[in-house]
C-alpha cells in the first residue's frame, strides 16, 4: 500500500461534496471489485486495504470533518502532538480473530474511545455472506471467513471402467496428484466431487473443492449413446442370406444372436439389457448393426454366381431414389 495513504476521495473516486450515500455507494463498488477473494488483480489485497481505510475516515462523519479541516491525515493519525482525541487505540477497521475451538472470526474494531464511528455490518454482509454479532458500543461483526476457490480437472476412463467402476489419478492445477475412485455406471460427462482438495482460503476459511470430469474414452468398436451402446457387427454373405447364431461381443463377454435368414446389411438387431447399467432403473441396450463382408480374396465360384443371378433375376434395391 506504501509508506504513505493516498487522499481518502481521490481513493474512493467521489467528489469532496459528496454525501454519504455516494460515498457509501462507492466504497460498495470498489470493496467487490476488489475483495481478494473475489478480484484476479495481482494487488487486490493492497487496493482493498486502502480502499477499507478511506472508508474508515469518509464513512465516519468526526472523522470526515477533521480530514477536511486538516486536524488528522489519511490515515487518521493527528497532524500535530497533543490533539485531543487521538492517542488512545487505534483508528478502527477489520481484524480477522481467532476464538474458542479454533473458529475465525473478522471483528470490526470502532475508533479511539470506543466511539462506533460508522456501521459496516450491511456494507460486509455483500461481501461475506452476512455478519451478526452487533451489540452495544462495541458493534461486533463476525463471519465465517470465505471459502477458497473450486478447481477443475478431468480424467479419461476406459468404458469398461466406466461401467464397473475403477480408480484413476488426476493431477489438480494445485499440483496436488490424486487417486480418484470412479464409480460404477459412471456417464461421460459426469463431475466428481472432491471436497477440501481446492485452493486454500487466503483468509483462513475452509479450502475449496476440486471438480473432476470424467471422460470416457473411445472404445475399439462399441459406441456410446447415452446408457445404449452400438456395436457395427461383420457377417458373411451366407450369414445374411441363410440366417442363423452368430458370437457378439458385450461387456461383460461373449454372447449369442441370432441373425434372421435374408438380413440386409445396415439392418440393426437390439440385445436387451447389454448396454450400460443405469442405478436409477433398467439398463441400457446393445444395438447391433449388421455389415455384410465380402471374402479378401476374389472367389470364382462367387463371381459365376453373382453373373447368373444378374442376368437371370436382376432387382433395383435404389428405386425410388431420385
Amino acid at each position: 500500500m506504501g509508506s504513505k495513504m493516498r487522499d481518502p476521495y481521490t481513493v474512493l473516486g467521489v467528489a469532496k461534496s459528496a454525501d454519504m450515500a455516494e460515498i457509501k455507494k462507492a466504497f460498495r463498488r470498489l470493496a467487490k471489485k476488489f475483495h481478494p477473494d473475489q478480484s484476479k488483480d495481482p494487488k487486490a489485497k493492497e487496493k482493498f486495504a486502502e480502499i477499507n481505510a478511506a472508508y474508515e475516515i469518509l464513512g465516519d462523519e468526526k472523522k470526515r470533518a477533521q480530514f477536511d479541516r486538516g486536524e488528522i491525515d489519511a490515515e487518521g493519525k493527528p497532524r500535530f502532538q497533543g490533539f485531543e482525541g487521538f492517542g488512545a487505540g487505534g483508528p478502527g477497521g477489520f481484524t480477522r480473530r481467532t476464538g474458542p475451538g479454533g473458529f475465525e472470526h473478522y471483528e470490526f474494531r470502532t475508533g479511539p474511545g470506543g466511539g462506533a464511528g460508522f456501521d459496516a455490518s450491511d456494507l460486509f454482509s455483500d461481501l461475506f455472506g452476512g455478519l451478526g454479532g452487533m451489540g452495544g458500543s462495541q458493534r461486533r461483526a463476525q463471519a465465517r471467513p470465505p471459502r477458497g476457490e473450486d478447481v477443475t480437472a478431468q480424467i479419461s476412463v476406459g468404458l469398461r471402467d466406466a461401467v464397473h467402476g475403477g480408480k484413476s489419478r488426476v493431477t489438480l492445477p494445485t499440483g496436488r496428484t490424486l487417486e480418484v475412485t470412479v464409480p460404477a455406471g459412471v456417464e461421460d460427462g459426469q463431475q466428481i466431487r472432491l471436497k477440501g482438495q481446492g485452493q486454500p482460503s487466503p483468509l483462513g476459511g475452509d479450502p475449496g473443492d476440486a471438480i473432476v470430469t470424467v471422460k470416457i474414452a473411445k472404445h475399439p468398436y462399441f459406441r456410446v449413446e447415452g446408457r445404449d451402446l452400438r456395436l457395427d457387427l461383420p457377417v458373411t454373405l451366407s450369414e445374411a442370406v441363410l440366417g442363423g447364431k452368430v458370437n457378439v461381443p458385450t461387456l461383460d463377454g461373449k454372447v449369442e444372436l441370432n441373425v434372421p435368414a435374408g438380413s440386409n446389411g445396415g439392418r440393426t438387431l437390439r440385445l436387451r439389457g447389454k448396454g450400460l447399467p443405469n442405478p436409477g432403473g433398467a439398463p441400457g441396450d446393445l444395438l447391433v448393426t449388421l455389415r455384410i463382408v465380402l471374402p479378401d480374396e476374389t472367389d470364382p465360384d462367387l463371381l459365376n454366381l453373382a453373373q447368373k443371378w444378374q442376368k437371370q433375376k436382376p432387382y433395383d434395391p435404389r428405386q425410388g431414389l431420385d
